[in-house]
């Protein structure tokens, strides 16, 4: 289960990174509006599924409140899953 929350913090980080550097750009700059849709679609269910994992995990593995808000709170933040992966989860 571990390995397969890394693998959906990864998605979701890339998801995140796509959508504020390439989607919102495009869709300001360039007036194209599908690159919003389509990966904040895709960056909505990876976020949701991230939260429910973590909540998964947080029960399972015994995580204390400060562990489990951390990677939480990482989700919302630019190259924090990363640091999530790499760091707390390693």
């Amino acid at each position: 289960m571990l390995n397969f929350f890394k693998k959906v913090a990864w998605f979701e980080g890339v998801s995140l990174l796509l959508l504020l550097f390439f989607a919102m750009p495009m869709k300001y700059w360039a007036g194209n509006e599908i690159y919003v849709k389509t990966i904040g679609m895709a960056h909505g269910v990876l976020f949701i599924l991230y939260i429910v994992l973590a909540i998964v995990l947080k029960i399972n593995q015994n995580w204390d409140l400060k562990k489990f808000l951390l990677i939480c709170l990482a989700s919302i933040i630019p190259f924090g899953t990363f640091y999530v992966e790499k760091k707390i989860l390693a």
